[in-house]
């Protein structure tokens, strides 16, 4: 089996985001690193993925924004109104933050360099996180150097050390009827039984050289931590040195954490080593999400689930 490696608009006028933290609720100013971290902390935790939080204006935010007014019925605005903020917190109030210890397992490892080439990568036992840090800024869902500011003068590799993290949450959305994914706008949408949408993720789908196969599909296996077998036959730019090699699994596995195959051959949905990337760059023709946010997927989706892939 080969499994392939596969706001630019912003939010204008947001002047009602509220909270700090784990202080009290206030207003911030528009245009803040803060607004936009709590905007993208809300987002996550409603199963409308900014993708990585990193606190700026980005396309995934406004996309992930828009589709959570859409699948809300709420009115399209200009600025985050203080209906759209409610329906974001749930009724009540959400902290953007909140403290987290170090523990031993964060910095245990094992941790390993991870060169680019995908024939030295064969040469590894597995594919582990690179350090405490990128293990840790996958696990909240952030930016590796924003959690480093957020934590200035802390020893994040160090247990027992408390941090500040962005406040996202576990449960799971509920099972998907289908899944629609748009080559145009980088997006991925689950939709329950009667076509509402229950999470959206931002991807990176396809390219010149590897098109997305438009038409109707369907989710024929999910496979956690996959071994990523590589075929240079089937990539374009592979070197002519190249070999046909067996990758072993790991988050930084080029299929990321999880790999959920449609019934187009050689083509699936799957994570990542790279989610600043997601929604900016091309793949060879499979539909990369974050790892936490294929990993998400893959628990609201089985065999046979239909995949719709749409300009």
């Amino acid at each position: 089996m080969n499994y392939w490696f596969t706001l630019g608009v912003v939010v204008a006028g947001l002047t009602q985001l509220y909270g700090e933290p784990t202080g009290r609720t206030k207003r911030i100013a528009p245009k803040t690193g803060s607004s936009y971290l709590r905007l993208q902390v809300l987002l996550d935790r409603s199963h409308f993925s900014p993708g990585e939080i990193d606190g700026v204006p980005g396309a995934n935010t406004s996309k992930a924004l828009r589709a959570f007014r859409a699948a809300h019925r709420l009115p399209a605005a200009a600025d985050l109104s203080p209906t759209t903020l409610r329906a974001l917190e749930g009724g009540k109030t959400v902290p953007t933050l909140v403290p987290y210890t170090v523990t031993e397992d964060d910095v245990r490892g094992p941790f390993v360099m991870v060169p680019k080439e995908l024939m030295e990568q064969a040469n590894l036992p597995a594919l582990d996180y690179q350090s405490p840090l990128e293990a840790l800024g996958e696990k909240f869902h952030i930016n590796p150097k924003l959690l480093m500011r957020l934590n200035k003068g802390k020893d994040i590799s160090s247990p027992g050390v408390e941090i500040q993290v962005p406040n996202i949450r576990e449960d799971v959305p509920p099972k998907a009827a289908k899944v629609v994914i748009s080559k145009s706008k980088h997006l991925l949408e689950a939709l329950n039984g009667a076509g509402r949408v229950v999470a959206e993720y931002p991807t990176t789908s396809g390219s010149e050289h590897d098109p997305l196969p438009l038409g109707n599909w369907k989710v024929t296996r999910v496979t956690p931590h996959p071994v990523f077998f590589y075929n240079p036959d089937l990539f374009w730019n592979a070197p002519e040195s190249d070999a046909k090699a067996k990758i072993q699994p790991g988050p930084n596995n080029p299929a990321g954490v999880v790999w959920i195959g449609i019934s187009k051959e050689h083509y699936g949905i799957h994570g990542t080593p790279e989610p600043s990337l997601i929604g900016h760059a091309e793949s060879h023709g499979c539909i990369r999400l974050t790892n936490w946010d294929a990993a998400e997927l893959a628990k609201i989706v089985a065999a046979g689930t239909p995949v719709i892939l749409k300009e």
